[in-house]
């Protein structure tokens, strides 16, 4: 298990990524996402600088532990069966999702990812595929990463005022880039009056001229919509 950690950046920049930290979400308290980015600056405490070395393995709550009151966590919104509820440390998945996109731009293999069964929230304002996020939930829903390479992996988190910020960064440039996309979306109207939403994540390998090595299937996802069409308008 990782365990080892450097403030000092390894030399080679792998993939980057930014997400934004508030989103305006109908019938959502602001409070919940104000006190989101509380909750993300403890846990990126945990993770900053973490180096994985080759063969070992990294757990998101390993590395977290239990978000607790008394750690200073505080409510956040929490996804609960098609809707949303607020619970201590909720907001956390932002970071899992953040990490879980980058390492899909990476050599690292994921050997633990959950994905979300509802899709409860329109695509406004999202900056990744519906259906690449990681949902964990404390302690038995974890996001874990191996390191198959030579190379060792270092993780860097922080926060602006705006957006959660991320790296993967190492000893040295992988031999390949890589490009995660969409294919097969479809919104589908099921007998029993509901819609469901589907699509699969694939993966291109691209050699250093440009070339794609590989083509390859990440995941396919479906989920149960709770927005328009299935919902009524103005519901959220």
């Amino acid at each position: 298990m990782a365990t080892a950690f450097s403030r000092e950046s390894l030399p080679c920049k792998v993939f980057e990524h930014a997400t934004p930290l508030l989103r305006k979400l109908r019938k959502v308290d602001m409070q919940l996402q104000y006190n989101k980015i509380t909750n993300l600056k403890l846990a990126v405490q945990r993770l900053d600088g973490l180096i994985i070395h080759p063969g070992e393995t990294f757990s998101y709550w390993r590395r977290i532990g239990k978000p607790t009151r008394q750690k200073g966590y505080m409510e956040g919104m929490v996804l609960y069966y098609g809707g949303f509820k607020s619970g201590v440390g909720g907001g956390l998945c932002q970071l899992s999702n953040l990490i879980y996109w980058m390492s899909l731009h990476s050599p690292l293999t994921v050997t633990e990812r959950h994905r979300h069964s509802y899709d409860v929230f329109p695509d406004e304002q999202r900056t990744q595929p519906f259906g690449s996020g990681a949902t964990c939930s404390y302690n038995y829903l974890d996001l874990q990463l191996r390191n198959k390479t030579n190379a060792d992996y270092q993780l860097r988190l922080w926060l602006t005022d705006t957006h959660l910020h991320g790296e993967w960064r190492s000893t040295e440039s992988p031999l390949y880039t890589y490009e995660v996309y969409e294919s097969d979306h479809s919104i589908s109207l099921e007998p029993w009056g509901g819609y469901l939403r589907r699509n699969s994540i694939r993966r291109r390998v691209l050699a250093r001229d440009g070339s794609v090595a590989f083509d390859e299937s990440i995941t396919d996802n479906m989920a149960l919509m709770m927005y328009a069409p299935l919902l009524k308008e103005n519901s959220l």
